[in-house]
């Protein structure tokens, strides 16, 4: 396989690719006959996965990638116009769970000590991360006229569910799904979908070893919304496909 050829095959990027429900959607979505350019922070568990991947015989790329940082998502947009020539699917995996730091669980952290610094690290990855890469591919998706936009949201995130606890990362997926609402409208009219998907509670290392649904079965709703039709939905919350109030 020449893998310097501009693609002909669609181009998809999934963002903490290296572990879980990211790894798991860049297989799926490779299963597909797209090309996958994951991404990770830690360029050695990249690899790892990028092994993994491609001893499956999968079509797929790394580029390492932290997602809070302008320069490190502008030299993944060179990559991909160089490499690839194209960006068709972006799902904004990379994500962060702070709130249980310094406590045993979770659940614990109140909004009445969380600290500012939790607050904007968590906000740094799970919102401006996403926005980022937004700004940088979504020239390239505008230009195709052709883009599908996923943005891992949780049902932690709905304000209409909203309760206490854990306020840095509810609040953090609460404004990624306003992103998601504002992208969509501001892509109107070019074929570009862009949703928010809650995989439900997963059995990752985020999730924890009793959450309810495997990997497969978070990934499959992550895919289904990677490769909408043509007149899909857009702007709208999902869950396994249905959707679910914000």
């Amino acid at each position: 396989m020449m893998m310097n050829d501009k693609s002909a095959k669609p181009v998809a990027v999934v963002t903490g690719a290296n572990r879980g429900l990211g790894l798991e959607t860049a297989r799926q979505l490779a299963k597909r006959d797209i090309r996958v350019i994951i991404t990770s922070r830690n360029p050695g568990k990249g690899e790892m996965a990028l092994d993994k991947l491609q001893a499956e015989g999968l079509d797929v790329l790394l580029h390492p990638l932290d997602v809070t940082s302008e320069t490190s998502v502008a030299e993944l947009g060179a990559f991909i116009h160089s490499r690839c020539g194209r960006v068709d699917i972006l799902v904004n995996n990379a994500g962060v769970f702070l709130d249980s730091h310094g406590s045993e669980e979770a659940a614990s952290a109140s909004v009445f000590t969380a600290s500012l610094e939790t607050l904007t690290t968590t906000l740094r990855t799970n919102l401006y991360g996403p926005l980022l890469l937004a700004q940088e591919l979504v020239p390239l998706m505008k230009q195709q006229h052709y883009g599908r936009i996923v943005n891992l949201s949780s049902g932690m995130g709905q304000l209409s569910e909203m309760e206490g606890k854990s306020p840095a990362y509810r609040i953090s997926k609460t404004a990624l799904n306003a992103l998601t609402r504002i992208l969509a409208a501001e892509t109107q009219g070019y074929n570009i979908l862009v949703n928010s998907v809650c995989p439900g509670w997963v059995r990752t290392d985020m999730g924890g070893p009793h959450a309810e649904r495997t990997v497969d079965q978070g990934a499959a709703g992550i895919v289904w919304a990677a490769t909408l039709p043509d007149g899909g939905p857009t702007g709208g919350f999902f869950r396994d496909g249905q959707p679910i109030p914000w």
